[in-house]
């Protein structure tokens, strides 16, 4: 079966993928905000993460280099379909809007791993 838009279910698998991470970043800055629901809200998903040693290693190190390696595969293909007189980035998200999206998710994962890795090592 033939995908019609490669790039939409790319953008929608790497968007569920970076889903738990970015939920547990968000909570992380949640949490510091003084004296506040959120606070309290966000010190909790933190301890739900704290507390389970998987939630490491699959949520925040395995899917954000899931997102990495499918979003950084998808653009590369999508880099090399096109004509060498339009390997142009703005070109390129003018052809495929759906680009743009997986490049902030493809960052966003490496943010995230760079801060994961950094935490990890700090310990």
């Amino acid at each position: 079966m033939q995908v019609k838009n490669p790039m939409l279910v790319a953008a929608a698998l790497d968007s569920v993928l970076i889903a738990p991470a970015a939920l547990f970043i968000t909570a992380l800055v949640l949490r510091n905000l003084p004296l506040s629901e959120l606070a309290n809200t966000g010190q909790r998903i933190v301890m739900w993460y704290a507390g389970k040693m998987w939630t490491l290693w699959v949520l925040l190190l395995a899917l954000p280099l899931a997102v990495l390696l499918t979003g950084g595969v998808v653009l590369m293909r999508e880099w090399e379909e096109r004509p060498p007189a339009v390997r142009q980035p703005f070109a390129m998200i003018r052809a495929q809007p759906m680009s743009l999206w997986i490049a902030a998710l493809t960052l966003s994962a490496v943010g995230i791993l760079t801060a994961v890795v950094l935490h990890m090592l700090a310990n």
